[in-house]
């Protein structure tokens, strides 16, 4: 059995560091590392505390940054180290985060993956999914059932000439998440595998929405009771 993957907790880079406040973690894409999307932090909400953190696997050379897991083949993607990366951001979540009043995670690509499925790994830990140019993997998991239920909100942002993520899985995506969450979902015309201002304007607004719930009085749990 392969060892568990790990976050690297030293090289996690903090923005407006209280525990507090809600946590927003930054999942980096394929080939890069923790400074990537903690460059976004300037055009998220500012009542959060923000930590943006480095993949666990490096990039097979001569690819520079890092890698949250291996890609083997364009059309081939293992779903197994895909939730071995979402283990370590738990495990991360339980050493540096315990006491967060509310966490949401936001990732692009490889990130986008496994922020969804740390959301399916745990429902009831994970409170909003932003998900930029990333899928569902496939396969089920214990706590789909759970997630089904709880509805939990997911934007799905990616754009029309994404290129990178198999047509199948993207096919697979849009049957999967509006079975699993509360999705908003939006294809952007011309857009490649990349963010655009309109993209990170709307997931500043879904972000919004979910600070915003965090003030209203608490739904009755469908799982409890």
């Amino acid at each position: 059995m392969a060892e568990p993957v790990e976050i690297d907790r030293a090289a996690v880079r903090w923005a407006r560091q209280d525990e507090a406040l809600p946590l927003l973690v930054l999942l980096h894409g394929y080939g890069s590392d923790e400074r990537d999307l903690f460059s976004l932090v300037p055009f998220l909400p500012e009542g959060v505390t923000v930590a943006s953190l480095p993949a666990p696997l490096g990039a097979p050379w001569p690819m520079p940054g890092r890698s949250w897991y291996p890609i083997d083949e364009l059309e081939r993607r293992d779903p197994a180290s895909v939730t071995a990366a979402a283990e370590a951001v738990l495990r991360w979540l339980d050493t540096e985060a315990a006491d967060a009043p509310s966490i949401a995670l936001l990732g692009f690509s490889q990130g986008a993956s496994v922020a969804l499925q740390t959301a399916r790994e745990d429902p009831a830990r994970i409170a909003a999914v932003v998900s930029l140019s990333g899928y569902a993997a496939p396969g089920d998991l214990p706590g789909d059932a759970a997630l089904r239920e709880r509805r939990t909100p997911v934007f799905w942002g990616r754009g029309s000439r994404d290129d990178v993520i198999p047509p199948a899985l993207i096919v697979h995506t849009a049957q999967w998440l509006p079975e699993h969450s509360e999705l908003t979902g939006r294809v952007y015309p011309g857009l490649t595998h990349s963010v655009s201002e309109e993209e990170l304007g709307d997931a500043r607004r879904f972000l919004d929405g979910w600070l915003d719930s965090l003030q209203a009085p608490a739904p009755e749990d469908p799982l409890d009771g």
